[in-house]
Parts: structure tokens; sequence; C-alpha cells
């Protein structure tokens, strides 16, 4: 396992993982955007779960690389699901930020 490769997934699974305590704790930023996507109120404590429960499968990922694919996988489907919304709702000017959570995600 190259040193490259560790960072770039220590790194994604810790910014994933901010977006995922900012979700439950429910910060402004992350909070006003799902609110203006129409995603329900009750769904976002599964959501920041399911970020965060990605977020450590990367990280258990470089002991187990199987982990790893799975968690990979799981984040990809969930940020396909965010672009999908942000496209539902034509809202470009967001859209890059689940581009490039997908990106990163599916690079580890």
């Amino acid at each position: 396992m190259s040193t490259t490769y560790t960072v770039v997934t220590v790194l994604t699974a810790a910014w994933i993982g901010f977006s995922a305590v900012s979700l439950l704790r429910r910060a402004d930023f992350v909070t006003q955007p799902l609110v203006e996507y129409g995603v329900p109120r009750t769904w976002w404590t599964a959501l920041g779960t399911a970020k965060a429960l990605g977020s450590l499968g990367l990280l258990a990922g470089l002991a187990v690389p199987a982990v790893g694919v799975a968690a990979a996988l799981g984040l990809a489907l969930y940020f396909l699901g965010a672009i999908a919304t942000v496209l539902r709702v034509h809202s470009y000017k967001t859209l890059p930020y689940p581009v490039l959570y997908l990106t990163l995600s599916t690079t580890t």
C-alpha cells in the first residue's frame, strides 16, 4: 500500500466524517441545502450515520481491504443519490460538492 493511497484515504475519510458529524449536529451549512432540496428531516440522522459509517469503513479498509471496498461502494451510491437529488431540484450551483465527494470516495 502506497503512502499516497493512505494519505488520500485518511483525508477523504476525515472530510466525509466531518460532513457526517456536521449533519448529525445539524449545522446550518449542511442542513440548509437539505431543506432547499426537500429532503425530509426524518432522513437526516440516517444520512449522517451512513456517511459516518462510510468514513469509518474507509479507514478500516486500510487494514481489511474488502471493508474499504464495501465502504467506497456504499459512499459512491450515497453520493450518486445526492447528485440525483441536486439535479432533481435544479440546484446546479451546489452540484460540484456531491461530485467532489463522489470522486474522492471512488478513488480510495
